[in-house]
């Protein structure tokens, strides 16, 4: 599904078979390395039915889309830097099918937020990062199971690291004063995510 659908979507702006099949290929060549349990073609998979539901409230369709294959593309536990290499090799494909450069500068905007996933002055933005963020309020059996395989692509490190630095990250959404920034997800996530973050706190 997410095949056909990113050729369709790069064909209604460069009119190139070749190029099309290439650029899906990058993409799926990176979210299937086999370091990947979390950052792969099921989470991408899982956004875009997230995206879907809210569809209608989305001004940029094609955009987002974008930004859905893109967003995760670079991805290495060891560095910091994911989400400014994602939107980088971002621009630079959509460049190669002329995609519009105002839709370019948004597509990589929407990237870097998915790092701090703080409120946008811009709503697909915030609809963007609220559905990277919907894992967070599943039942808990699902979140266990991304929270299990989020440790698994930081396999490298011993508990003690890796427990103090998830525990950042816990503890940066716990103190936001909402998780969720659009009222869909809100309503929607919001409870439960505390929720599971706390419970996930408790046993590190």
């Amino acid at each position: 599904m997410l095949r056909q659908i990113f050729i369709q979507l790069v064909l209604k702006y460069a009119n190139d078979n070749r190029l099309s099949e290439t650029l899906w290929d990058e993409i799926e060549k990176n979210y299937t390395n086999k370091k990947r349990y979390y950052h792969t073609l099921d989470h991408l998979e899982n956004l875009y039915q997230q995206l879907t539901e809210v569809k209608e409230e989305i001004e940029d369709w094609d955009t987002i889309l974008f930004t859905l294959f893109y967003h995760d593309v670079i991805y290495k536990p060891t560095k910091s830097d994911n989400e400014h290499k994602s939107a980088e090799l971002a621009r630079e494909r959509l460049q190669s099918i002329a995609y519009p450069v105002d839709k370019i500068s948004k597509c990589f905007n929407q990237i870097i937020a998915t790092k701090e996933h703080s409120i946008s002055i811009c709503k697909d933005t915030n609809l963007f990062t609220d559905a990277d963020l919907s894992v967070l309020g599943q039942a808990w059996e699902l979140y266990a199971v991304y929270s299990t395989q989020v440790r698994k692509e930081y396999a490298i490190y011993p508990d003690v690291i890796y427990n103090s630095g998830r525990k950042k990250v816990l503890n940066h959404f716990l103190n936001m004063d909402s998780i969720f920034k659009t009222k869909p997800f809100y309503s929607k996530y919001e409870n439960a995510a505390r929720q599971n973050l706390m419970k996930e706190l408790k046993q590190l």
